[in-house]
């Protein structure tokens, strides 16, 4: 027969009150126990000397009997000195779960795509000012040519105008 020491709850709902009893492990949490060997009530502050009670002398008696404290007696047995309780390392425990870094990385790859469409965006945008730029200044030298190229234009009519006029000029003397 293995014995545990464990918590059988009782008190009203919502109102939770727990004896701390030795029994036979295949026995139900509420039923059948060998012994009561103290009390725990967790409504009570944590500082208080009422919430966890229990007989060191029956805890050790059936301790030396073979019985095993569940997890939550055994820390009320290291806060008295009865036993020490070794810390547990769960280092699995901190690790987000699967769909945790499916959604991640759902929301990384967007992330992602959206700054790359920002660059394509930048880039397409800085392309277009360098051509409007080079368009302006194409413009800009077309314009420059045509104004030449009508001075030109107009110094050789004024030049030629220039002859008539002086021709004129001698036909009516």
């Amino acid at each position: 027969m293995s014995l545990k020491i464990r918590l059988a709850r009782a008190g009203a709902k919502k109102r939770p009150f727990y004896r701390i009893v030795v029994a036979d492990s295949r026995s139900p949490r509420d039923g059948r126990y060998i012994e009561k060997i103290g009390t725990f009530n967790p409504l009570l502050p944590r500082d208080s000397a009422e919430r966890v009670n229990f007989n060191e002398d029956r805890a050790k008696h059936w301790l030396s009997h073979g019985a095993l404290p569940t997890d939550r007696v055994l820390r009320f047995f290291d806060a008295a000195g009865l036993m020490k309780r070794e810390a547990r390392n769960n280092p699995e425990k901190a690790q987000p779960g699967k769909k945790r870094l499916e959604r991640e990385e759902a929301k990384k790859a967007a992330d992602e795509a959206k700054a790359k469409e920002a660059e394509d965006a930048k880039t397409a945008a800085a392309e277009a000012e360098a051509a409007a730029k080079d368009a302006a200044a194409a413009a800009e030298e077309e314009a420059s040519v045509e104004a030449a190229d009508e001075a030109v234009v107009e110094a050789a009519d004024e030049a030629a105008e220039a002859p008539a006029e002086g021709e004129a000029e001698k036909a009516a003397e």
